[in-house]
């Protein structure tokens, strides 16, 4: 580095020579077109979440039980000095929850003034798709359980339904919790 020059005028340089570098690059146009969400598990059935829906990933935490509530309610969690109910998704479908505990998380939601935790069999990390892969037809079953929170699915090596908790946090059914 030259003595006369400046670290701001040496970033000016380095900045310059980046995009004369990337000029001749070709923007990627499936990437601009992808879709992308949280993968998990209910039982035998792979579910995505939009990226934007879910807040935080958590293992399952220890909670307190609730009386009086039904089933699928687990209890309240202290997250960071904030409780946290903790709802079991596989119970409100009427599945049972996976006896492996190791591989349970809780999907933490966040919208409007509503803080819950899902709890799920298994998250499978991020997954990607093609926007245009997105199938938004009512599934072939209506009778299945989760249905209202559908919001279409993506077909592949995998059946993925597209769940939304944001809907599901909107439901009356999801909030009838006591007994």
């Amino acid at each position: 580095m030259p003595d006369s020059q400046t670290a701001f005028e040496l970033l000016l340089e380095i900045d310059q020579r980046c995009r004369s570098l990337a000029a001749g690059l070709v923007a990627d146009p499936v990437k601009a077109q992808a879709w992308s969400g949280i993968g998990f598990r209910i039982g035998e059935q792979c579910f995505v979440a939009p990226m934007g829906e879910i807040a935080e990933i958590l293992h399952e935490p220890r909670f307190t039980l609730l009386p009086g509530v039904k089933s699928w309610v687990r209890g309240v969690a202290n997250l960071r000095g904030q409780l946290l109910p903790i709802m079991d998704l596989c119970g409100f479908f009427g599945v049972e929850l996976s006896p492996l505990r190791k591989q349970r998380r809780v999907l933490v939601l966040e919208f409007e003034d509503i803080f819950v935790g899902l709890q799920v069999d298994e998250v499978l990390g991020m997954q990607h798709f093609a926007q245009s892969d997105l199938n938004a037809c009512e599934p072939a079953s209506p009778g299945l359980p989760f249905v209202p929170y559908v919001q279409g699915r993506f077909a592949g090596e995998h059946e993925w339904w597209v769940f939304s908790p944001f809907a599901l946090a909107q439901s009356p059914e999801f909030w009838a919790v006591a007994v």
